[in-house]
Protein backbone atom coordinates (compact mmCIF):
# COMPACT_ATOMS: atom_id res chain seq x y z
CA UNK A 1 0.00 0.00 0.00
CA UNK A 2 1.49 3.53 -0.72
CA UNK A 3 2.07 5.70 2.08
CA UNK A 4 -0.71 8.81 1.36
CA UNK A 5 0.93 12.41 1.05
CA UNK A 6 -1.27 15.40 2.23
CA UNK A 7 -1.35 18.46 0.32
CA UNK A 8 0.23 21.13 1.91
CA UNK A 9 2.63 19.33 3.68
CA UNK A 10 5.94 19.54 3.22
CA UNK A 11 8.06 16.22 4.25
CA UNK A 12 11.57 15.97 5.19
CA UNK A 13 12.91 12.35 3.79
CA UNK A 14 16.01 10.87 4.89
CA UNK A 15 17.74 9.25 1.62
CA UNK A 16 19.59 7.26 2.85
CA UNK A 17 23.51 7.10 2.28
CA UNK A 18 23.85 7.11 -0.87
CA UNK A 19 22.40 4.00 -2.70
CA UNK A 20 19.02 5.03 -4.39
CA UNK A 21 17.40 1.62 -3.46
CA UNK A 22 18.55 2.59 0.66
CA UNK A 23 15.78 5.17 0.98
CA UNK A 24 12.79 3.63 3.05
CA UNK A 25 9.72 2.45 1.08
CA UNK A 26 7.78 5.74 2.54
CA UNK A 27 10.66 7.74 1.01
CA UNK A 28 10.16 6.69 -2.14
CA UNK A 29 5.90 7.01 -2.08
CA UNK A 30 6.40 10.52 -0.98
CA UNK A 31 9.13 11.40 -3.62
CA UNK A 32 6.18 9.53 -6.62
CA UNK A 33 3.60 11.66 -5.20
CA UNK A 34 5.66 15.16 -4.42
CA UNK A 35 5.22 18.62 -6.90
CA UNK A 36 8.32 19.78 -5.50
CA UNK A 37 11.27 17.85 -4.05
CA UNK A 38 14.23 20.28 -2.90
CA UNK A 39 16.99 18.10 -2.24
CA UNK A 40 20.62 19.01 -0.63
CA UNK A 41 22.54 18.00 -4.22
CA UNK A 42 25.98 18.76 -2.37
CA UNK A 43 24.90 15.23 -0.40
CA UNK A 44 22.04 13.23 -2.08
CA UNK A 45 22.89 11.75 -5.50
CA UNK A 46 20.57 13.28 -7.72
CA UNK A 47 19.99 10.13 -9.51
CA UNK A 48 17.49 9.23 -6.47
CA UNK A 49 14.50 12.35 -6.81
CA UNK A 50 15.19 11.49 -10.69
CA UNK A 51 14.60 7.90 -10.35
CA UNK A 52 11.09 8.01 -8.51
CA UNK A 53 9.83 11.94 -8.97
CA UNK A 54 6.82 12.38 -11.32
CA UNK A 55 7.51 13.68 -14.81
CA UNK A 56 6.38 16.80 -13.53
CA UNK A 57 7.20 17.26 -10.03
CA UNK A 58 10.01 20.84 -9.86
CA UNK A 59 12.83 19.18 -8.62
CA UNK A 60 15.47 21.82 -7.03
CA UNK A 61 18.55 21.27 -5.34
CA UNK A 62 19.53 23.63 -2.24
CA UNK A 63 23.24 24.13 -2.40
CA UNK A 64 23.55 27.27 -3.07
CA UNK A 65 20.18 27.99 -1.13
CA UNK A 66 20.28 29.90 2.20
CA UNK A 67 17.72 28.68 5.00
CA UNK A 68 15.19 31.65 4.27
CA UNK A 69 15.29 30.67 0.28
CA UNK A 70 14.35 27.32 1.39
CA UNK A 71 12.13 28.09 3.48
CA UNK A 72 10.61 30.21 1.58
CA UNK A 73 10.29 27.79 -1.63
CA UNK A 74 8.55 24.75 0.64
CA UNK A 75 6.40 27.52 2.48
CA UNK A 76 4.90 29.11 -1.28
CA UNK A 77 4.65 25.38 -2.24
CA UNK A 78 2.73 23.93 0.74
CA UNK A 79 0.45 27.34 1.04
CA UNK A 80 -0.40 26.19 -3.14
CA UNK A 81 -1.62 22.71 -1.77
CA UNK A 82 1.28 20.94 -3.10
CA UNK A 83 3.15 18.03 -1.46
CA UNK A 84 6.55 19.02 -0.92
CA UNK A 85 9.76 16.54 -0.39
CA UNK A 86 13.07 18.35 1.38
CA UNK A 87 15.35 15.67 0.59
CA UNK A 88 18.31 15.26 2.95
CA UNK A 89 20.82 12.68 3.07
CA UNK A 90 21.25 9.94 5.77
CA UNK A 91 18.91 10.20 8.65
CA UNK A 92 17.13 14.25 8.86
CA UNK A 93 17.40 14.24 12.89
CA UNK A 94 21.34 13.43 12.23
CA UNK A 95 23.43 16.53 11.27
CA UNK A 96 20.51 17.22 8.57
CA UNK A 97 19.84 20.37 9.78
CA UNK A 98 16.28 20.50 9.69
CA UNK A 99 16.02 22.08 13.29
CA UNK A 100 15.75 25.75 12.07
CA UNK A 101 13.67 24.78 9.30
CA UNK A 102 11.22 23.12 11.74
CA UNK A 103 11.42 26.27 13.48
CA UNK A 104 10.42 28.60 10.85
CA UNK A 105 7.84 26.24 9.21
CA UNK A 106 5.80 26.34 12.89
CA UNK A 107 6.45 30.07 12.65
CA UNK A 108 4.76 29.89 9.56
CA UNK A 109 1.68 27.43 9.82
CA UNK A 110 3.23 24.88 7.46
CA UNK A 111 2.50 21.17 8.65
CA UNK A 112 5.80 18.57 8.49
CA UNK A 113 6.18 15.74 8.75
CA UNK A 114 9.97 13.73 9.12
CA UNK A 115 10.37 9.98 7.16
CA UNK A 116 13.95 8.75 9.02
CA UNK A 117 16.61 7.20 6.44
CA UNK A 118 19.48 4.89 6.57
CA UNK A 119 22.12 7.04 8.49
CA UNK A 120 25.96 6.17 6.85
CA UNK A 121 27.11 4.41 10.45
CA UNK A 122 24.28 2.23 9.91
CA UNK A 123 24.91 1.49 6.57
CA UNK A 124 29.18 1.17 6.98
CA UNK A 125 28.10 -1.83 9.34
CA UNK A 126 26.17 -3.81 7.26
CA UNK A 127 28.43 -2.84 4.36
CA UNK A 128 31.16 -4.46 6.34
CA UNK A 129 29.28 -7.36 7.78
CA UNK A 130 29.70 -6.61 11.42
CA UNK A 131 27.48 -5.93 14.20
CA UNK A 132 28.34 -2.72 16.30
CA UNK A 133 27.46 -4.01 19.76
CA UNK A 134 29.07 -7.56 20.70
CA UNK A 135 28.20 -8.74 23.82
CA UNK A 136 30.62 -8.38 26.64
CA UNK A 137 32.98 -6.27 24.36
CA UNK A 138 30.73 -3.18 23.63
CA UNK A 139 27.06 -2.33 24.05
CA UNK A 140 27.04 1.62 23.02
CA UNK A 141 27.35 3.36 19.72
CA UNK A 142 27.92 7.16 20.21
CA UNK A 143 27.38 9.05 16.79
CA UNK A 144 29.15 12.37 17.29
CA UNK A 145 31.55 14.79 15.31
CA UNK A 146 34.62 17.03 16.47
CA UNK A 147 34.39 20.59 16.72
CA UNK A 148 35.08 22.75 14.19
CA UNK A 149 33.31 26.01 12.82
CA UNK A 150 29.91 24.69 14.68
CA UNK A 151 31.59 24.32 18.29
CA UNK A 152 30.99 21.62 21.04
CA UNK A 153 29.52 21.54 23.98
CA UNK A 154 32.47 20.82 26.67
CA UNK A 155 31.23 18.15 27.83
CA UNK A 156 31.14 16.40 24.25
CA UNK A 157 34.62 16.61 23.48
CA UNK A 158 35.64 13.59 21.37
CA UNK A 159 38.67 13.07 24.53
CA UNK A 160 35.89 12.75 27.10
CA UNK A 161 33.53 10.81 24.66
CA UNK A 162 36.79 8.06 23.90
CA UNK A 163 36.77 7.33 27.86
CA UNK A 164 33.94 5.33 27.24
CA UNK A 165 35.54 2.99 24.73
CA UNK A 166 32.38 2.87 22.58
CA UNK A 167 31.79 1.84 19.40
CA UNK A 168 32.23 5.76 18.10
CA UNK A 169 31.00 7.33 14.73
CA UNK A 170 33.13 10.22 13.94
CA UNK A 171 30.82 12.28 11.19
CA UNK A 172 32.12 15.55 9.60
CA UNK A 173 36.12 14.81 10.92
CA UNK A 174 37.53 13.70 8.34
CA UNK A 175 39.69 16.77 7.76
CA UNK A 176 40.77 17.07 11.10
CA UNK A 177 41.96 13.09 11.20
CA UNK A 178 45.04 14.05 12.90
CA UNK A 179 43.21 15.92 15.76
CA UNK A 180 40.24 13.39 15.66
CA UNK A 181 42.77 10.62 16.26
CA UNK A 182 45.05 12.38 19.19
CA UNK A 183 41.93 13.42 20.85
CA UNK A 184 41.05 9.62 21.58
CA UNK A 185 44.20 8.57 21.89
CA UNK A 186 44.27 11.01 24.97
CA UNK A 187 40.70 9.29 26.10
CA UNK A 188 42.77 6.79 27.65
CA UNK A 189 40.66 3.52 26.88
CA UNK A 190 41.43 3.60 22.82
CA UNK A 191 44.86 2.07 22.30
CA UNK A 192 47.10 3.06 18.77
CA UNK A 193 45.74 -1.01 17.99
CA UNK A 194 42.10 -0.25 17.89
CA UNK A 195 40.75 -0.93 15.11
CA UNK A 196 39.25 1.91 12.67
CA UNK A 197 37.44 2.57 9.43
CA UNK A 198 37.05 5.18 7.23
CA UNK A 199 34.59 5.16 4.47
CA UNK A 200 34.44 7.58 2.07
CA UNK A 201 30.92 7.96 0.53
CA UNK A 202 29.95 4.54 1.74
CA UNK A 203 26.55 2.76 -0.91
CA UNK A 204 27.73 5.09 -3.89
CA UNK A 205 29.34 3.79 -6.83
CA UNK A 206 32.51 5.60 -6.00
CA UNK A 207 32.74 3.93 -2.43
CA UNK A 208 36.12 3.79 -0.72
CA UNK A 209 36.65 1.84 2.14
CA UNK A 210 40.12 2.33 4.03
CA UNK A 211 40.92 -0.26 7.42
CA UNK A 212 43.46 0.49 10.08
CA UNK A 213 44.19 1.39 13.57
CA UNK A 214 44.62 4.08 15.47
CA UNK A 215 48.33 4.28 14.92
CA UNK A 216 47.79 4.21 11.31
CA UNK A 217 44.80 5.49 9.90
CA UNK A 218 45.66 8.96 9.40
CA UNK A 219 48.56 8.49 6.93
CA UNK A 220 46.09 5.99 5.09
CA UNK A 221 43.12 8.67 4.78
CA UNK A 222 46.03 11.09 3.70
CA UNK A 223 47.22 9.09 1.35
CA UNK A 224 43.68 8.70 -0.18
CA UNK A 225 43.18 12.31 -0.24
CA UNK A 226 39.68 12.34 1.32
CA UNK A 227 38.48 15.86 2.33
CA UNK A 228 34.37 15.14 2.36
CA UNK A 229 31.73 12.59 2.89
CA UNK A 230 33.70 10.20 4.70
CA UNK A 231 32.69 8.46 8.24
CA UNK A 232 34.79 7.40 10.97
CA UNK A 233 34.35 4.36 12.24
CA UNK A 234 36.02 3.11 15.42
CA UNK A 235 35.15 0.37 17.44
CA UNK A 236 37.03 -3.04 19.13
CA UNK A 237 33.61 -4.36 17.09
CA UNK A 238 35.69 -4.22 14.17
CA UNK A 239 38.32 -6.53 14.82
CA UNK A 240 38.02 -9.98 13.11
CA UNK A 241 39.08 -11.78 15.79
CA UNK A 242 36.06 -11.46 17.67
CA UNK A 243 34.02 -13.12 15.03
CA UNK A 244 34.65 -16.56 16.33
CA UNK A 245 32.66 -19.52 18.23
CA UNK A 246 34.52 -19.23 21.67
CA UNK A 247 33.49 -15.80 22.55
CA UNK A 248 30.51 -14.84 24.73
CA UNK A 249 27.14 -14.69 23.02
CA UNK A 250 24.07 -12.89 23.62
CA UNK A 251 21.49 -14.31 25.49
CA UNK A 252 18.62 -13.67 22.92
CA UNK A 253 18.50 -16.88 21.66
CA UNK A 254 20.32 -19.20 24.10
CA UNK A 255 19.28 -22.37 24.64
CA UNK A 256 19.61 -21.89 28.29
CA UNK A 257 18.12 -18.65 28.66
CA UNK A 258 14.69 -18.06 29.90
CA UNK A 259 12.04 -15.13 28.59
CA UNK A 260 8.26 -14.23 28.63
CA UNK A 261 7.82 -15.93 25.52
CA UNK A 262 10.22 -19.11 25.59
CA UNK A 263 11.37 -21.76 28.06
CA UNK A 264 15.28 -22.77 28.50
CA UNK A 265 15.71 -26.50 27.34
CA UNK A 266 16.52 -28.13 30.37
CA UNK A 267 18.65 -31.52 29.70
CA UNK A 268 17.42 -34.53 30.71
CA UNK A 269 19.90 -36.03 33.39
CA UNK A 270 17.92 -36.23 35.98
CA UNK A 271 17.43 -33.45 37.08
CA UNK A 272 14.71 -31.71 35.35
CA UNK A 273 12.86 -32.77 31.69
CA UNK A 274 13.50 -31.61 27.89
CA UNK A 275 11.08 -28.54 27.04
CA UNK A 276 10.05 -27.27 23.39
CA UNK A 277 12.13 -24.56 23.05
CA UNK A 278 9.69 -22.91 20.91
CA UNK A 279 7.10 -22.81 23.57
CA UNK A 280 5.94 -19.94 25.29
CA UNK A 281 6.91 -19.14 28.65
CA UNK A 282 4.06 -19.21 31.35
Amino acid sequence: MIYPATPGTVYFVGAGPGAPDLITVRGRDLLAQADLILYADSLVDAALPLAYARPEARIIGSVEMHLTQIVQVMSEAARAGQVVVRLHSGDPALYGAIHEQMVALDEAGIPYEIVPGVTAAFALAARLGVELTVPELVQTIILTRPGGRTPLPEREHLRGLAAHGASLAIYLGITRIQQVVDDLLAGGVYTPETPVVVAYRVSWPDEVIIHGTLGDIVASVKAAGFTRQALILVSAALDPAHKRTDRPTSHLYNPQFSHRLRRRIVSDDGNGENSDQSAFHT
